[in-house]
């Protein structure tokens, strides 16, 4: 491990703590649904004109089941808004290279993906959306899906403040004000910061640059029906061309690049996400594009102690949250840090850059290094981010384990916006039952008693997940369609199947690469993983808000399990890893582990 590893991690925790904890009061104070923004007032006037101009009356609250319908209602709309104008592109403005209409496979997973806040792309952006089909429905679903995220955490957390209630709050001004108040006030202050930095912004068509030096590819040769030529043997025939021009994307890139980061959306406006220049272009950029991904969700945790009367709470929460990022962080850094034995074999000098000192920069920009690079990959998916400014998969086998198993926790280790803090939550709640059958009693959190109900929603919340991973694992290397994806054999290849249903069913969005995943069988699957491990784990959270608001709650004595101690973070985290272990070792032994033992076994 190097002192400059350490040092980034230490200064990136720092930012992040300092950053955080105004924010979330501010957050706290947004929830309140009835009072003024403190600084924002002057938008109070907007705030109810939508309301007036949607028909919504926003001192009605809402029932759990009202709640829920509100919310599958809007997001099942926006999907197919988000399909709609993907399959009409071509005929709509703002599209000056004259891109085609998306297929009908590709456009379902990509409106999917979008508004469940997966963002996973089987497409290369700059050469497949219009700026419109970025700017509208992309970008526009960055908002709604980051914003739905927040009103469900909003739900649970008064589920645990309120004394007897029938209502967890109004799901239309909960989005409201979210968006307004929160996500376009920071989106536009840190789309001018990228903008500063050199994030390209524009409506320009592609450029034609000239290059230095002509440049010789080769590629398949094409028939006049458009698809490959092949020799009697059924081989692919290919060409050399040479080239002496290079065409440059354009577009809107820093508006999508600022929500994408802050709603933890990922996805990115071109195929290199955030290792392109035009969207990462320096040091200080990428820092503070890993800052921003974390930035709501850990100001969730102190938004949650100021919401609940207890900042205690929201320290124990957000202290297991770094203690178990913090450990997966490490475990890749010095992973990376290891020359790889092949390369090394062949006296191949790994150190090219100045930002580090050697290991595996196999797939990282040089721009980065490897210290820079390996922090990004373990917050992208510890948050259900997926921006990349790395190909995860170029890393070390132990290396790749990592954001594998930082979305197998469930996507709560800071996790996405909204959805890491109430996943954190459910685990909270299994933490509080497990000790309660330790000590044989009825067992409580916050002052709330869980019970037969809570744990049944619970479960539901916790397995839906595993079960989409390894039945779409499963699923598709044993179906044909699936393993014709599959571009590496092997256990390499295995990793990278189950590295995409993580990210679907986790809505992370980032994918192991290496995979053929832009086909009818893929986009399909994937689909439903993504909807269903978004949708199927919101619903039981709701209903558990529901069930917690209308119960009393109860004073703290002396028989009650404090939760803001060091033993219930230890059980916390506990909870978190052991379930995990128990879900996917069988899998992980099949991938990465394996893998690692072949390596060093060279």
């Amino acid at each position: 491990m190097t002192t400059q590893s350490v040092v980034l991690l230490l200064l990136f925790l720092g930012v992040l703590l300092l950053l955080s904890y105004p924010l979330g009061k501010f957050i706290a104070k947004i929830a309140d649904d009835q009072a003024s923004v403190p600084g924002m007032s002057w938008l109070r006037w907007l705030e109810k004109g939508l309301y007036r101009l949607a028909g919504v009356k926003s001192d009605t609250g809402m029932g759990w089941k009202q709640y829920a319908v509100a919310l599958l209602i809007f997001n099942t709309l926006g999907a197919l808004a988000v399909y709609a104008v993907q399959r009409l592109q071509a005929w709509l403005p703002l599209n000056p290279q004259g891109l085609a209409n998306v297929s009908m496979d590709s456009s379902l997973n990509t409106a999917v993906s979008f508004v469940a806040n997966t963002n996973w792309q089987g497409y290369a952006g700059e050469a497949t959306m219009s700026y419109l089909t970025q700017m509208l429905a992309l970008a526009g679903q960055n908002f709604f899906s980051a914003a739905t995220g927040i009103a469900v955490v909003f739900a649970l957390i008064r589920g645990f403040s309120r004394h007897s209630a029938t209502s967890i709050g109004n799901f239309w001004t909960d989005i409201t004000r979210s968006t307004l108040y929160l996500l376009l006030p920071l989106s536009v202050i840190f789309a001018g910061f990228l903008m500063g930095q050199g994030v390209i912004q524009n409506f320009s068509g592609y450029k034609d640059v000239q290059l230095i030096d002509p440049v010789s590819y080769s590629q398949a040769k094409q028939g006049t029906d458009g698809q490959p030529l092949k020799d009697d043997k059924g081989a692919v025939v290919m060409e050399t061309l040479t080239t002496s021009t290079q065409t440059l994307a354009m577009g809107p890139v820093a508006s999508q690049e600022a929500i994408k980061l802050l709603g933890t959306n990922g996805g990115g406006f071109f195929n290199a996400n955030s290792a392109h220049p035009y969207e990462n272009p320096s040091y200080l950029s990428n820092f503070m594009q890993m800052i921003a991904i974390f930035l709501i969700p850990a100001a969730l945790c102190f938004s949650f102690g100021h919401m609940v009367g207890d900042m205690r709470q929201g320290w124990a929460v957000l202290t297991a949250m770094t203690i178990l990022f913090v450990a997966m962080t490490l475990t890749v850094m010095f992973s990376e840090q290891q020359t790889h034995p092949v390369l090394a074999s062949m006296n191949i000098d790994q150190a090219s850059s100045a930002l580090q000192a050697g290991g595996n920069m196999e797939g990282k920009e040089t721009r980065f290094g490897i210290s820079a690079s390996s922090l990004f990959v373990a917050v992208t998916t510890a948050a259900s981010c997926g921006a990349v400014n790395a190909m995860h998969d170029s890393l070390m086998p132990i290396g790749g384990l990592v954001p594998i198993v930082l979305m197998q926790f469930g996507e709560v280790v800071f996790g996405g916006v909204g959805s890491g803090l109430y996943g954190m939550l459910i685990f909270a709640i299994l933490a509080v039952f497990i000790a309660g059958l330790m000590i044989g009693r009825t067992p409580e959190y916050l002052g709330k008693k869980i019970q037969a109900f809570e744990m049944k929603m619970t479960s539901i919340a916790i397995l839906v997940t595993p079960v989409l991973v390894l039945a779409g694992t499963a699923i598709a290397v044993m179906s044909e369609a699936g393993r014709a994806g599959i571009l590496n054999p092997g256990a390499h290849g295995f990793s990278e199947v189950l590295y995409a249903f993580t990210s679907a069913a986790n809505n992370n969005g980032s994918a192991f690469a290496g995979l053929s995943a832009n086909t009818p069988f893929y986009n399909i699957m994937l689909a439903i993983a993504m909807w269903f491990g978004r949708f199927a784990m919101i619903v039981p959270v709701l209903a558990i808000a529901g069930s917690l608001a209308g119960k009393k709650r109860l004073e703290a004595n002396a028989g009650t399990m404090p939760t803001h101690g060091t033993m219930f973070i230890a059980l916390l985290v506990g909870t978190v890893v052991l379930i995990s272990v128990l879900n996917y070792v069988p899998a992980l032994a099949l991938g990465p582990v394996v893998e690692h033992l072949q390596l060093i076994a060279k």
